[in-house]
This record gives structure tokens, sequence and C-alpha cells, in this order.
């Protein structure tokens, strides 16, 4: 292989709601940690040991939105993307350092509201019948 690779994927909790930012242009971007867990026996003492892992994402515009609009703190998500550090200067004028994973894709695996759904805390009003699938009965298989 000639080239290099930025890629990360990650499968986590969300550790807050997703804060927006929106800039002049109708731009915007999300923010929020992402907690990784890994479950481990430690072999001397037969405990069971978690550990946390945060990243810090970062998702884009249009994506954001989505992201703002059907995820809360404690839903499970599926991300793809890449790792990127900056730094800034601070007010008190110290250098200040962060490494946060940009989101390029990403699919909702648990949210409130799907386990609202399952428990019957939430009932979608619609006039519409349910659609059931077209079949086609000329394919050959």
């Amino acid at each position: 292989m000639n080239g290099t690779l930025n890629k990360v994927i990650l499968i986590g909790h969300l550790g807050d709601d997703v804060k927006m930012h929106y800039f002049e242009g109708g731009n915007c971007i999300g923010r929020f940690p992402l907690a990784t867990n890994e479950i481990y026996i430690n072999k001397t003492t037969g405990e069971k040991i978690t550990s946390t892992e945060w990243h810090n994402l970062v998702v884009r515009n249009k994506a954001a939105e989505i992201c703002e609009k059907y995820l809360t703190k404690g839903d499970k998500i599926y991300v793809e993307g890449r790792i990127k550090s900056r730094q800034w200067q601070a007010e008190d004028g110290t250098t200040k350092y962060t490494t946060e994973i940009q989101v390029t894709e990403f699919t909702f695996l648990t949210t409130k509201k799907d386990t609202e759904q399952k428990q019957g805390g939430y009932t979608p009003q619609t006039n519409e019948p349910p659609i059931a699938p077209a079949g086609n009965d000329d394919l050959p298989f």
C-alpha cells in the first residue's frame, strides 16, 4: 500500500445530547461525546473491570441536524470517520489541544425514541394505512 489511511470505526453510547453551533452562511456543526467500553476480568482478583474511553465526535451540516433531531444522551450509534487534532488559544492565552473524530458515516443503533415506541410510550398518529410490499409474480426466481 503506497498511501496512508486515517479511518476510525466506533460503536458506543452518547455521553450527552448533541450540541449545535451555527455559522454565517448556513453551515453548522454538532458535537457530542461518545463512550466506548472494554470489559475484562482481572486475573489476580477475578474482579470484572470496565474501562471507558471517551471520544469527541463532530458532525457537519445536514448530518449534524439529523443527529440533533434523533439522538439523545445514552443512545447507541455506529460511526465511521477520521481522527483530527487541532489547537487554539484560550482567553487566558494558553494553548489548548483536542483530538476529535470527524464523522463521515453513521447509523443509529438504538435511540430512546425507539425504546419508547417498543414500550408503548409513543405512538405515531397517522391516517395512512400501512404500506405492504409490492409483489412481482413475473420474476423467474
